[in-house]
């Protein structure tokens, strides 16, 4: 799968759902989603002509082991996982799925096991948060060379463009109003 661009509608709420399935977007995010809803909101998302990205973590009633993602694969069929979990991203990628490495800079410690998570792990993506760091986006590309999402605190039209000019493929963001106002590529 390519990595996604432009800005993703990351769904917390499910009354946000549909606005995400008429946006122009092409791919959308499902973070907080219970396991009973998986299955119906990955057909409708297809319905809607768009890709899935899964944050796997954020599953209420899943486990997040080998065999809650033999069964989300087989079962939900998403076209990518999301998660801060290295055994995730190691599973996600053995069975072809996009994978997205979340990271989080509470600080410089965590940085630096980030980055040697991701040099072992080695997602297809990074989605870095929060999202408005433009100089840590710029450096955790440049020392990752892999594509980074900035996710998280994005509420402004100016902070999406700091994010992409600072290097950022993408952009996360649960804010409805951002997520008509950039359309995907």
């Amino acid at each position: 799968m390519e990595i996604p661009s432009g800005v993703l509608p990351a769904i917390r709420k499910m009354k946000d759902f549909e606005s995400a399935l008429e946006s122009s977007q092409d791919t959308i995010v499902l973070l907080e989603t219970r396991i009973s809803q998986l299955k119906s909101l990955i057909a409708y998302t297809r319905r809607a002509k768009k890709r899935v990205l899964l944050h796997v973590d954020l599953v209420q009633g899943l486990r997040t082991d080998e065999y809650a993602m033999e069964f989300l694969i087989r079962e939900m069929k998403p076209d990518g996982i999301l998660s801060t979990r290295s055994n995730v991203i190691g599973i996600a990628k053995k069975h072809g799925l996009l994978s997205i490495q979340r990271m989080f800079l509470l600080d410089s410690l965590a940085l630096d096991h980030n980055l040697e998570l991701i040099d072992r792990t080695q997602p297809d993506c990074i989605e870095v948060l929060p999202g408005l760091i433009p100089d840590m986006i710029r450096q955790i590309h440049e020392k990752t060379n892999l594509p980074v999402i900035a996710g998280g605190l994005i509420k402004q039209p100016s902070d999406i463009e700091r994010a992409m000019a600072a290097g950022a493929v993408a952009v996360s963001t649960s804010e409805k109003k951002l997520w008509k106002k950039y359309n995907a590529k």
